[in-house]
């Protein structure tokens, strides 16, 4: 079955964006801007609204606003595929209506995490109101598959459910779930269709790239966003695997500290703007021999962020 999808704008990488805050922990829309031009400067799209972005930490209403600024001071939305998924159909409906109506490229979709052990027809009902709802054949989907964080396993039925029922809504997915079998599963059942996978982790970003999926989105193309996307455009050549260990270097580094809070270390410390330390409860900031630790082993390895 070959499904006749719109074709999409997005890259192969894309970054679920820090958020910088004020003082007031509201979001710095201004911040943010220059973070994320400075990323599409560097060949990656903005997943905004990720788990990285600290997104269940903000309102719907934080978000929505703050999507507007960013496409008012001029990012592309065809890069952009805002987080828009929460616990209620209600403000997953908001979020996602919102996100259209500005024409982003697609929306990254959580399942509603709260309630524990549902069935996959709760969960083909969720996202089945939503997509009735906004009615808007414009309307990209890409589902995201995070049951570390979720404690929800989507089914390789319910994927299937959805795209028979929804073939040119649902169209894609970032799987985080670190499980390359469940990936390489979902890639080889759906990929024939146009269905687009991407990893949730540039570790795995070959072998899905080879598996016949599309990219990544990754927590650490906040901070390695070039050497990120030059993997993805050059993963035929034959440096690839070797290029791919020095993105796994990188990632082993900050992976032995808080993520959110070691990345925004490294962005501040790289911009020289100290108010990139800010996260919001109940995260906390890297202690600062924790920060001292990290700057070290990234100086060790002539680690930088040019042109941020």
């Amino acid at each position: 079955m070959t499904i006749s999808l719109i074709p999409s704008t997005l890259p192969a990488v894309l970054s679920p964006v820090l958020t910088p805050f004020k003082a007031d922990s509201t979001p710095d829309a201004q911040k943010l801007l220059k973070q994320c031009k400075w990323l599409e400067a560097n060949g990656v799209g903005q997943a905004i609204f990720g788990t990285n972005s600290e997104a269940n930490s903000m309102s719907a209403t934080q978000k929505m606003n703050t999507l507007t600024a960013l496409i008012e001071g001029g990012l592309n939305p065809e890069h952009m595929m805002p987080g828009t998924g929460s616990t209620s159909v209600e403000s997953t409906y908001r979020m996602t209506a919102h996100a259209v109506s500005h024409k982003c490229a697609g929306v990254l979709m959580l399942p509603p995490f709260y309630y524990k052990d549902i069935t996959d027809d709760g969960l083909f009902a969720y996202f089945s109101e939503v997509i009735q709802r906004i009615g808007n054949p414009a309307l990209q989907i890409y589902i995201y598959n995070i049951p570390p964080v979720t404690k929800i396993n989507l089914s390789l039925a319910l994927l299937e459910r959805l795209i028979k029922e929804y073939p040119k809504t649902v169209v894609g997915m970032k799987d985080s779930s670190g499980d390359w079998e469940y990936t390489e599963s979902v890639i080889k059942l759906l990929a024939h269709s146009g269905f687009r996978v991407y990893a949730g982790s540039e570790t795995f970003l070959m072998r899905t790239l080879r598996a016949g999926g599309v990219g990544c989105i990754s927590a650490t193309a906040n901070v390695n966003p070039k050497a990120i996307a030059d993997v993805a455009t050059h993963w035929r050549e034959s440096d690839a695997d070797e290029r791919q260990a020095d993105l796994d270097q990188i990632r082993g580094i900050f992976a032995k500290y808080q993520m959110i809070a070691g990345m925004k270390t490294a962005v501040a410390h790289y911009s020289n703007d100290p108010e990139w330390l800010r996260v919001r409860p109940p995260l906390v900031q890297l202690s600062a021999d924790q920060q001292a630790m990290l700057l070290s082993e990234l100086k060790a390895i002539n680690f930088s962020m040019p042109g941020l």
